[in-house]
């Protein structure tokens, strides 16, 4: 797989809890120079970022992150507040307290909350697969794709475990057409790239990815 691909489905990611601007700007800068898919940043850097680079980056963010238990008033305010400062794609985090409560149908009326908020941009939903299940995993697969979002996303890097391929064969078993995956976490070497890639998933998230993939041998 040619590396120009390879970063095309990368978001570019910085979302420690002490990123600098000056962080963000050199993950906006190297984007813009390998051309991936998007920057995702903390919300509090969306509009400096938006102001900086105008269209020339995609930018995503996280909401309810990383740990998911938000109201969902709360997650609304953060969409809002960030599609207004600039960003094009929004990474939800699920409330995993109501998947561990059993309560399927509050999670997927949550996602749809947050849909419609978004309207024509595009809405990841994190479902953290390393607190989750097998059968907590297809649920939220199927809440997912009933709600309409736009991608399932494994993990938000930030859990006690990361993407597996073996989740990725899962959530393809299981989710509608019009759902993609997203991967994230401990997708660390130029093979591990290339295997999720090949296994169905559209984007991956890494922090890494840029800085492993265009290093001079």
């Amino acid at each position: 797989m040619e590396t120009k691909e390879i970063l095309s489905h990368i978001d570019h990611t910085q979302l420690k809890p002490y990123a600098t601007l000056e962080d963000i700007y050199k993950l906006c800068d190297e984007a813009v120079t390998y051309g991936t898919a998007s920057v995702c940043i903390p919300p509090c850097y969306i509009k400096r970022v938006h102001d900086k680079y105008g269209s020339k980056l995609n930018i995503c963010t996280v909401v309810g992150f990383p740990l998911g238990y938000s109201v969902t008033a709360a997650k609304l305010a953060e969409t809002r507040q960030a599609i207004e400062d600039g960003a094009q794609e929004i990474d939800m985090v699920i409330n995993i307290s109501d998947v561990k409560n059993g309560d399927y149908d509050k999670v997927e009326q949550e996602i749809i909350a947050l849909k419609a908020e978004c309207g024509n941009r595009i809405l990841k939903v994190i479902v953290e697969t390393c607190y989750l299940t097998e059968e907590e995993k297809i649920a939220m697969c199927q809440a997912v794709t009933n709600a309409g979002a736009d991608y399932i996303k494994t993990s938000t890097g930030f859990g006690t475990g990361g993407a597996t391929l073996g989740d990725v064969k899962l959530f393809k078993e299981h989710i509608g057409e019009a759902v993609r995956i997203k991967a994230a976490g401990g997708v660390s070497t130029r093979e591990d790239f290339e295997a999720f890639l090949d296994a169905g998933c559209d984007r991956i998230g890494s922090s890494s990815g840029v800085a492993l993939l265009t290093k001079k041998a």
